[in-house]
C-alpha cells in the first residue's frame, strides 16, 4: 500500500488488515519508526512495551491467516495513559512515588483492548496522578505539542494526545477529572471523548477524584473514537460505580448529520473569556451547524460561574484521600526513617511532587473539622445546581456546545508559576464532569500561528449516539485534514 501506514484511521488501518493489503507486524513497524523519530522531542511515552506489542501484532497476523477475525481493534497500534495498570509493565501515574512499580493485573478498560486485539505500544506520559492541564508536571519531564515543541500538548493526558497527533499510536485511552481528555486533544488537534459517568470501568484507573474520573479514547477521527469506545464500554462487576444498563448503540445514527439538531451554546463559557482566534473559530462552526439544519440558540446556565472553584475543592478533597494509600509501605518509592512515620513523611515529601503536594493540602484542609461545612460542603452544593442547570438545558436541546478551552497551546513554563491561570484552562471542560454526562472535543481549524482549535460538544447522561452524531457532523463541516510536522512521513 501507498503512503506510511503510521497515517492510517483505525478504519482505515483495520480494512488493510483485514483485506491483506497490509500486516500487524509491518503496522506496528511504521508506528515504531513514528516512535523513534519523534520522541527525542516529544517525550509523548514513559515506557514502550517492545516485547508485548510484538507479541500481539504477531498473534493477530497469526489470526487473521487462520481466517479468524481477532476483533474490532486487531493489530491495531494504541498506547495507555500511565494511571492506567498494566500487568507486569510499569505504571507510576508519572510520579516518583511509583517508580518501579509493575502491577500483578490489567485494568478492565486494558484487558478488553487486549481482548479486542488490540496492540499496545506503551504507555505515556501524564501530569503527575493525573493533576495538571500542561503535561509538565510529570515527574520524568513535559511532553511537548506536536504542532509546537516549544508548547505544550495540554493535560493531564497530554502524552496520549501528543502520540496520536505524531502518528506514534492510531489511538489511545486517556483519563478526564476535569477535561484531561478533551482539553489535550483541543490543544494536539485530535478528537478526544469522555463518556458518561461509570459507563466505562475505572477498575484499574489509579484514583484521582473517584467520582469525577472518567477514561475515554483519542483518536483521529469520531468513527475511530466510537470503535473503542464500544470495546471499552459496559458493566464491570469488579468497579461499584459501573453502569449496569445497556451500552448506547452509536454506529446506528452516526453519519445522520446535522439536519434537525438542537444545539445550545452556554453562554458564560462563549464569550470574551477566549482568545479571539478561538472565538472565531467557533463562531464559524456554529454559522456551519445552522446551515446544515440545525436549530442554534443561546443558553445561560448560570451555575456555571462558580463551577471551576466548586471543581478545585472536590477534586482535591477527593484526592487527599485517594493518595493516602501511597505510604511507602506497600509499594513505589520507600526512603529510610527511624520510625514508620518518618518513613511515610520521608517517602512521601520526596515522591510528590508540588502540584500534587499542592492539591493534598488543599483538599485535607477543606475535609478538616471546622472547614468541611464552608467549603467542601458548599462545594457539592453547587455541584448540585450545576447538575439543575444541565438538565433544564437539555430539555430544550440536544447538545450543548462551548470551546473546548479558551486558548491554543501555550508556551511551555508560561504559567507553572501561575496555578490559577493554569486552572483557567479547563473552565469550559470542568462542568461536564461535575454534570456527570459526556462530553467530546473535535478540532475545527487553526489559529493565526498554526495551533488547532477545539470544539467542545456536550449530551445529558447516557446520550452518547446524540452527542457523537453530532461531532461527527462538526467534524466532516470542519474537513480539519491538517497535520503538524513532527507527523508527516518525511519524519526522520
Amino acid at each position: 500500500m501507498s503512503g506510511d501506514p503510521a497515517d492510517l484511521s483505525i478504519a482505515q488501518a483495520g480494512t488493510a488488515l483485514r483485506s491483506g493489503d497490509l500486516s500487524a507486524s509491518a503496522l506496528l513497524a511504521a508506528v515504531r519508526r513514528r516512535v523513534a523519530a519523534t520522541e527525542a522531542q516529544l517525550h509523548a511515552y514513559l515506557t514502550i512495551d517492545t516485547e508485548g506489542a510484538g507479541r500481539a501484532a504477531a498473534e493477530a497476523d497469526a489470526a487473521f491467516a487462520a481466517g479468524r477475525d481477532p476483533g474490532p481493534l486487531a493489530g491495531i497500534p494504541l498506547a495507555v495513559k500511565d494511571n492506567l495498570v498494566t500487568r507486569g509493565v510499569e505504571t507510576t501515574c508519572g510520579s516518583r512515588i511509583l517508580a518501579g512499580y509493575h502491577p500483578p493485573y490489567d485494568a478492565t478498560v486494558v484487558s478488553r483492548l487486549r481482548q479486542a486485539g488490540a496492540v499496545i505500544v506503551g504507555k505515556t506520559n501524564l501530569d503527575e496522578f493525573a493533576m495538571g492541564s500542561s503535561t509538565e508536571n510529570s515527574a520524568y519531564g513535559p511532553t511537548r505539542n506536536p504542532w509546537d515543541p516549544e508548547r505544550v500538548p495540554g493535560g493531564s493526558s497530554g502524552g496520549s494526545a501528543a502520540a496520536v497527533a505524531a502518528g506514534s499510536a492510531l489511538g489511545a485511552l486517556g483519563s478526564d477529572t476535569g477535561g484531561s481528555i478533551r482539553q489535550p486533544a483541543a490543544l494536539c488537534g485530535v478528537v478526544g471523548f469522555k463518556p458518561t459517568y461509570g459507563l466505562v470501568s475505572r477498575y484499574g484507573l489509579v484514583a484521582f477524584a473517584s467520582s469525577l474520573d472518567q477514561v475515554g479514547p483519542f483518536a483521529r477521527t469520531v468513527e475511530d473514537a466510537a470503535t473503542i469506545f464500544e470495546v471499552i464500554a459496559g458493566h464491570d462487576p469488579a468497579d461499584a460505580t459501573s453502569y449496569r444498563g445497556p451500552v448506547p448503540e452509536v454506529r446506528s445514527t452516526l453519519s445522520a448529520g446535522a439536519g434537525g439538531l438542537r444545539v445550545g451554546v452556554i453562554g458564560e463559557l462563549a464569550g470574551g473569556g477566549n482568545e479571539p482566534a478561538v472565538l472565531a473559530g467557533f463562531r464559524r462552526t456554529l454559522e456551519q451547524l445552522a446551515s446544515a439544519g440545525a436549530s442554534v440558540r443561546e443558553l445561560s446556565l448560570p451555575s456555571l460561574a462558580h463551577a471551576l472553584d466548586a471543581y478545585y475543592l472536590i477534586a482535591p478533597a477527593e484526592c487527599s484521600a485517594n493518595l493516602a494509600r501511597f505510604d511507602g509501605v506497600r509499594y513505589g518509592l520507600r526512603l529510610p526513617g527511624d520510625t514508620v512515620e518518618q518513613m511515610m513523611g520521608a517517602s512521601r515529601r520526596d515522591g510528590f511532587g508540588p502540584e500534587v503536594t499542592r492539591r493534598i493540602l488543599l483538599g485535607t484542609y477543606a475535609l478538616s473539622a471546622g472547614y468541611y461545612e464552608a467549603f467542601y460542603e458548599q462545594a457539592q452544593k453547587v455541584r448540585t445546581l450545576v447538575i439543575e442547570d444541565f438538565a433544564t438545558a437539555f430539555a430544550k436541546v440536544d447538545v450543548l456546545v462551548t470551546p473546548t478551552s479558551p486558548t491554543t497551546a501555550f508556551p511551555i513554563g508560561e504559567r507553572v508559576e501561575d496555578p490559577l491561570a493554569m486552572y483557567l484552562a479547563d473552565v469550559g471542560t470542568i462542568p461536564c464532569n461535575l454534570g456527570g454526562g459526556p462530553g467530546i472535543s473535535v478540532p475545527v481549524g487553526l489559529d493565526e500561528a498554526g495551533l488547532p482549535i477545539g470544539f467542545q460538544l456536550l449530551s445529558p447522561a447516557l446520550g452518547e449516539a446524540m452527542l457523537l452524531r453530532a461531532a461527527r457532523a462538526v467534524e466532516a463541516m470542519a474537513a480539519f485534514t491538517a497535520r503538524p510536522a513532527l507527523a508527516t512521513s518525511e519524519v526522520g
